[in-house]
């Protein structure tokens, strides 16, 4: 080591010994999958900001008044929450009329579905396969998951910063963008993909135990490829946050045998 090295200053320690005992007090486990995952917040302080902001967001999008739909929405929905283990939840489901093709579902159990997306799940089994895989977002954490992984990026952000600082001001920011950059591709993005794909798996078994056939979550994919083919949706596989719809589906086709039995299991209580 040359005279010229630098030796972390006792800040930087600490602030790497606060980091990984937040790793290590965060640490809980995904229903279904059992993977472990890092979440800073407690359930409480997610539900909220999830409460909160779906209230905010009633008051400016606009709501469908479409009855049957509405119908539809409600019955499905109470279907898959009832099967869906998450404590504390205050299930609400909301149908915005927006020609957006999407559905979402924030902490504490609050869907949106937008009618845009009603022309490609068709029936309530398509349905089920949009809310199944969204609430399965909520009960899996993925939003307190994803908050608590943007801190401690931040974290180390501020570490690079710190270890950066008597370096040429081009250096640093070299350093800064690269720092940005490896986490975007190497981090952030993998890890929203492997949500989706996690949301994909459980939400397939709660519609199966819900008492929807697995199968239709098969042909909901397919329709929402072609409807992406259509769009011309060409972005890069390594951008995407979402997995390529081919993948999600073959790893929805290797997951059926496990929903069937499930399914059978549903079935024989009704």
């Amino acid at each position: 080591m040359n005279s010229s090295s630098k030796r972390f200053p006792s800040p930087l320690h600490g602030a790497l010994i606060f980091t990984l005992l937040l790793a290590w007090t965060g640490c809980s486990t995904v229903p279904e999958t059992g993977r472990r995952q890092l979440i800073l917040l407690s359930q409480a302080e997610e539900m909220q900001m999830g409460f909160s902001s779906f209230e905010q967001m009633k008051k400016e999008v606009p709501l469908s008044k479409d009855k049957k739909l509405n119908a539809q929405l409600q019955t499905v929905g109470k279907r898959i929450a009832a099967v869906a283990p998450l404590k504390g939840a205050q299930w609400e489901f909301v149908l915005f009329d927006s020609p957006e093709v999407n559905a979402f579902c924030l902490p504490g159990g609050k869907v949106g579905v937008y009618t845009g997306i009603l022309p490609i799940t068709k029936d309530d089994g398509g349905l089920a396969t949009v809310i199944g895989h969204e609430v399965a977002h909520a009960v899996a954490r993925h939003g307190g998951e994803r908050v608590s992984q943007a801190v401690l990026l931040q974290a180390g952000g501020s570490v690079l910063g710190a270890a950066m600082s008597g370096y040429d001001q081009k250096v640093q920011s070299a350093a800064t963008q690269i720092y940005g950059l490896g986490t975007q591709l190497g981090v952030a993005l993998p890890h929203s993909r492997s949500q989706e794909s996690e949301a994909d798996h459980i939400g397939l078994l709660y519609m199966a135990d819900a008492g929807y056939k697995p199968e239709h979550a098969i042909g909901f994919w397919q329709r929402f490829g072609e409807h992406n083919r259509k769009a011309g949706r060409g972005t890069p596989w390594f951008l995407r946050t979402h997995p390529l719809d081919e993948t999600r589906i073959e790893r929805l086709k290797s997951w059926l045998p496990e929903a069937q039995i499930r399914y059978q299991r549903s079935s024989s209580k009704i």
